[in-house]
């Protein structure tokens, strides 16, 4: 039986997810309103580029599997 995601789903999970925190850390403004919410936008990037290297890495991950395979 195989696990419901595979290594594809994954890496498209870790592509949308990086893009969605890398583009509300940038149009983060530094005033949050009235919302009393504080969010760290310092935080956010790195979280947000440490989702983007996963990303990458399972991208070289798959070129490095067609260069094998050939």
């Amino acid at each position: 039986m195989s696990p419901p995601l595979g290594f594809w789903d994954l890496s498209l999970w870790t592509a949308v997810t990086a893009i969605i925190l890398l583009a509300t850390s940038e149009l983060l403004s530094p005033y949050y309103g009235r919302s009393g919410v504080f969010i760290d936008r310092k935080r956010l990037r790195i979280v947000a580029l440490a989702v983007a290297l996963i990303f990458l890495a399972t991208v070289a991950y798959r070129i490095y599997e067609i260069i094998t395979k050939t």
